[in-house]
Parts: C-alpha cells; sequence; structure tokens
C-alpha cells in the first residue's frame, strides 16, 4: 500500500515541446491543436494516474535537461541510436506510434536520392537538436524546424535532406513549395523514454498506453492531425 501512494505521488517532468516544435506531432503555436503527442502526453499520464510537471526548454537543450534529470521523459525512436541503444541511464516504454524518416530534395533530384547510400559524405539537411542514428557518415548542416528544411531545398542550400514523412509534406504543402520523398532513412516507431530512477511506474504506462490504443484514443489523434485536406 505505502509502494503504491509512493508510486502514486510521483511527478514526472516533461518538455511541452518534446525535442523540438514537430509538426504535426507537435505544434507551439496554438494550445487547443497542440498536435499528436502535445496531446496524447498529457493524456497517457493521467490514464496512468502519474502526475507531471510541464517545461519549456529550448529545444536544444531537452537531451541534456534528461541527461542531468531535469527532465524525466521524452518521445523517441529507438531507430534514432546507433544499435537502438538510448544508453544505460533511460528505459522505454511500448510502441505508442509508428513513424518514418525519407530524405526529402526535390522531384527533379528524387532518382539521385533514391539509395540511402547516397548520403554518405555529403551535405545533408537536419534539424539542430534532432538526433540521427547514422550523422557520423554525412555532414549535418542544421536548420531550426522541418520548415526551414524545405525552404533550403528551394534556396539550394541543401540538395537533400532527413525529414519525417508527415512533417515533410505538411510543410510543403503549408508553403506551396512541393517536395518529394526519396530513400527511406528510418523506420520505426515512438517510445517513451524514462529516466531509470522511475522505471517502476512503467507498468503503469505501458497499460496506459494499451488502453489509449484499444479504445481508439491514439487513432483519432493522428486522424486529427494527418487526415485533412492536406494530404489529399
Amino acid at each position: 500500500m505505502l509502494f503504491h501512494a509512493k508510486l502514486h505521488a510521483t511527478t514526472l517532468k516533461y518538455n511541452v515541446n518534446g525535442s523540438s516544435s514537430w509538426v504535426p506531432y507537435y505544434i507551439t503555436e496554438d494550445a487547443n491543436n497542440s498536435g499528436i503527442l502535445g496531446e496524447l502526453v498529457p493524456q497517457i499520464l493521467a490514464t496512468a494516474s502519474i502526475e507531471i510537471e510541464r517545461h519549456d526548454f529550448p529545444p536544444q537543450r531537452t537531451n541534456q535537461a534528461l541527461e542531468k534529470g531535469l527532465l524525466d521523459f521524452d518521445f523517441v525512436s529507438p531507430s534514432w541510436f546507433a544499435d537502438g541503444d538510448m544508453g544505460a541511464q533511460f528505459v522505454q516504454s511500448e510502441p505508442v506510434l509508428h513513424i518514418q524518416e525519407n530524405i526529402i530534395t526535390l522531384k527533379d533530384n528524387q532518382e539521385t536520392w533514391s539509395n540511402i547510400a547516397k548520403i554518405k559524405g555529403q551535405p545533408i539537411g537536419t534539424v539542430f537538436g534532432y538526433l540521427y542514428h547514422d550523422d557520423d557518415i554525412f555532414t549535418r548542416v542544421d536548420f531550426s524546424s522541418e520548415k526551414q528544411l524545405i525552404k533550403a531545398l528551394h534556396k539550394n542550400r541543401v540538395n537533400a535532406a532527413i525529414s519525417g514523412d508527415l512533417p515533410a509534406l505538411y510543410w510543403a504543402k503549408k508553403l506551396n513549395l512541393p517536395i518529394a520523398l526519396a530513400a527511406i532513412h528510418s523506420k520505426g516507431v515512438l517510445v517513451m523514454r524514462l529516466r531509470k530512477e522511475h522505471q517502476a511506474l512503467m507498468p503503469q504506462i505501458n497499460a496506459a498506453i494499451l488502453e489509449l490504443k484499444n479504445d481508439g484514443t491514439i487513432q483519432d489523434l493522428i486522424d486529427k492531425y494527418t487526415k485533412t485536406e492536406l494530404y489529399l
């Protein structure tokens, strides 16, 4: 009983922006439509009966804050890490969402970048603060967001970039700057990355994720932000 009460009283700290403003997963400009994860994270923790404390660190400080214990969790993909290893400090939840990253480029260059091996030794557009499992084989050219990656392609600042498929399509449509999805860079799932000192909470969290999958909440949120005119 005392152990349960202690778990229930635990407050987990997280960053409201995740690792960055990652549309359509996080949307910082609209509090009522804060993105798939922006809406889902509080629901998962509420369903798990775990209190949360919201913080608003700049994107580049999120990983550092997690390592120092200033934050307790975020949502990442094991595919972003070499060999899927998030480090000894963390445990991971059951999968929450499926995601995919592509090499994005202009239509005329799509065939050139159809093989992922082409990125070796090349300057590739990336988002500042994001993790890439193989960024030792290419030269990162960091921009502030996926939105800026799209603009950079059209200004010929880079010939190729790495982006989640839905964020890239969202901003290409929003900006009226067409892009093409080329080679798949990574394909995987999003999980909660939780500091290991809180691992006793993981069964509650996993049960909450399963409940929100089974009752359609997670799919409804995905549909809300992706099944719109932006993707027709």
